[in-house]
């Protein structure tokens, strides 16, 4: 099996390395601050002291940094990733970096028989822990074949794009309908929380219509509550937002709208906002409006009308499956990785039954014996097209011969929580409309 090297572990790239080492690949890391590698060390990670011992015990090497400066530093710096590198080894660059250090890295790393790709991703840290990201990839074909397996591992999706940079290339275009996304997210809210609507009842609204983005449904709950818990910083955003100010530049292709957003997080800077997730730059306009964009504690959409809250609509067969515990007998495969010995896992595949579902878990069923705190990845019938969702086995109860465990759900994106109860009530509806025919 390939050994795999990865240099950066925050936060995106320390669920990676971690899915990689769940997975059964010998991972060896570098960090500039050691400490970050010790919870993955526990987990069976080699930690070593320079990026060019990182390079030279790897068959692949993947870096994940913050910006250009920090990605040249560790190549070409003393005891880099430049004094390390051997023939064979291939580079897979994850840092959103401008397309002109993807093109010296790639030709620089060529010289020594090495391939480059830079392969940035989308998805953030829920994506990263869930192994759900979308990689986007620059440089030889052939090399991004070659490592196909691994972004199956890290991703639900990896698309090659053409020569060296078109992955950079790519990821400075989805970040600039990113950026512009999260400051219309932010400067809607405002409007609205203004004239006295609650924003909870306004993000449905939103979620509901035209305006509906990714954003509004990663970060719309996180503003109203407060949470500007790091998933991406404003300080990274503000990065790429610039990166793509200069290329537009270089391009001769006006960006007003770009422009406008960039300047938006500038401010949210000035604010000392930098560390914060990048929806904390609805603190911008709430300075302006004096006005918190909050959640109010008293406020009830009981009184709300639904389309979908009619007696037969998905509302409904929600509340029947929690009113009533519908056993809902949805076979599942389970993937379940133990630990060997020297930081290696062995995995195999298992039945199980899922036969329940709360706001935060899972209940499942299976012939096969699990341990408590155990880490399973769980894979939905084909015509659920749910990606695989990793969950932790918090209770276990035996009777008749199966295993019944409680799995806690954590880390998964809104919109796959969205799609998962989406296709538990059509089951639901489905299994109902079968017994009455019956």
């Amino acid at each position: 099996m390939k050994r795999i090297g990865f240099i950066g572990i925050g936060t995106m790239g320390k669920p990676m390395a971690a899915n990689l080492l769940s997975n059964g690949y010998s991972v060896i890391v570098y960090n500039r601050t050691v400490e970050r590698a010790e919870e993955l060390a526990q987990l069976g990670a080699e930690v070593v002291l320079t990026p060019a011992d990182a390079a030279r015990n790897s068959d692949v090497l993947f870096t994940m940094v913050s910006n250009d400066d920090a990605l040249l530093d560790i190549f070409y710096k003393e005891q880099g990733v430049l004094e390390g590198v051997h023939p064979g080894l291939t580079v897979i660059d994850c840092s959103t970096v401008s397309p002109k250090t993807s093109k010296r890295l790639f030709e620089e790393l060529a010289s020594h028989l090495v391939d480059f790709l830079d392969a940035p991703v989308t998805g953030s840290t829920p994506a990263a822990e869930a192994g759900t990201l979308t990689f986007m990839i620059g440089g030889r074909k052939e090399a991004f074949e070659e490592q196909i397996d691994l972004f199956h591992v890290l991703g639900s999706k990896a698309l090659f794009l053409g020569a060296s940079g078109s992955g950079s290339y790519a990821k400075i275009a989805h970040n600039t309908m990113v950026g512009i996304n999260a400051v219309g997210l932010a400067e809607g809210l405002s409007l609205a929380t203004k004239a006295g609507i609650d924003p909870a009842s306004f993000l449905e609204i939103v979620k509901a219509g035209g305006a509906n983005s990714k954003q509004a449904e990663l970060k719309g709950d996180k503003i109203i509550d407060r949470d500007f818990s790091n998933q991406f910083s404003l300080k990274l955003m503000l990065k790429d937002m610039l990166l793509a100010s200069d290329l537009s530049g270089q391009m001769g292709v006006p960006a007003p709208l770009l422009h406008a957003a960039t300047g938006m997080f500038q401010i949210g800077m000035s604010k000392g906002l930098g560390e914060e997730d990048l929806c904390a730059v609805i603190v911008c306009y709430e300075s302006w409006m004096q006005q918190q964009a909050i959640r109010r504690p008293d406020a009830s959409t009981a009184s709300s009308m639904y389309l979908s809250d009619k007696p037969d609509g998905p509302a409904a067969a929600r509340n029947r499956r929690r009113d009533t515990r519908v056993q809902l007998n949805i076979k599942l495969q389970l993937s379940i990785y133990q630990w060997e010995q020297e930081g290696s896992f062995s995995g195999q595949n298992i039945d199980g039954t899922l036969i329940d579902l709360s706001e935060s878990g899972l209940q499942i069923t299976s012939e096969f014996p699990l341990a408590p705190d155990m880490f399973i990845v769980i894979h939905f019938p084909q015509d659920a097209k749910l990606p695989p969702i990793t969950s932790k086995v918090i209770r276990i109860k035996s009777s008749g011969g199966l295993f019944h465990y409680g799995c806690l759900l954590s880390g998964i994106p809104p919109y796959v929580q969205i799609k998962l109860e989406q296709y538990i009530d059509d089951h639901i509806d489905h299994s109902n409309q079968h017994s009455l025919q019956g």
